[in-house]
């Protein structure tokens, strides 16, 4: 399994690189973002970890070509920026995940195992109500037309509809969706359950998002 590392730091790029090789990955460093979209344009990674702080062009930046070239794999951003401001622009930007510099080894390992393991069963379709998922495409119809979805508000999607008529809580989307509760503001969850509602017309989907007050949110079938 080969993993991208985007980190112009070389001491830390030799840090993470070393840990994983230990891991058992294969690995890949480059220090610049054009570097690292050549690589992916290339090279079959199962993740890319991106420093967000790089000459020319910014991790950020690099997040969104990689999601606009039709690629899904998982990105996981570092940073020693923890703005929730920030954090909000890199999922935004294709991110599926965020931690913030400095971190525990362990934990960076956590993530990608996290993320990877998440991508591995991502595949197939959902069917709720005349709301269609594809994972694969990361492509949403709701009684036949398209509904264009940033990758984050998908997952969130996906992760509702796999609980349909179940309350999925706002821990348990933080964890599943932007990878931990921990060190995120939790009201990014309610932000983003606005995008969703503005985007789903229930009567073509005949399905509604329902908040579940004090406990989270239910993707509700209309019957």
């Amino acid at each position: 399994m080969k993993i991208l590392i985007v980190e112009d730091d070389p001491e830390m790029g030799r840090l993470v690189d070393r840990g994983l090789v230990a891991e058992g990955y294969e690995t890949r460093v480059v220090d610049n973002g054009v570097d690292a979209l050549i690589a992916v344009a290339n090279e079959d990674f199962a993740l890319a970890a991106i420093d967000v702080m790089l000459p020319q062009m910014s991790g950020f930046e690099i997040c969104r070509r990689i999601r606009e070239s039709g690629s899904s794999m998982p990105l996981l951003l570092l940073t020693a920026r923890d703005a929730v401001e920030d954090r909000v622009f890199g999922l935004d930007s294709g991110a599926d995940d965020y931690l913030t510099k400095p971190f525990a080894f362990a934990e960076l390992s956590a993530r990608i195992r996290a993320l990877l393991r998440r991508d591995a069963t991502a595949a197939g379709t959902i069917s709720v109500g005349e709301l269609r998922l594809d994972s694969l495409a990361l492509a949403v119809t709701a009684g036949g037309r398209s509904i264009s979805m940033s990758p984050k508000e998908f997952s969130l999607l996906r992760l509702l509809a796999s609980q349909a008529d179940s309350t999925v809580s706002r821990r348990r989307i933080l964890e599943e969706v932007w990878g931990s509760a921990e060190n995120i503001d939790p009201n990014i969850v309610d932000q983003y359950v606005s995008y969703l509602r503005r985007k789903l017309d229930p009567d073509a989907a005949q399905v509604r998002i329902t908040t579940m007050r004090g406990a989270g949110y239910q993707l509700e079938v209309i019957r």
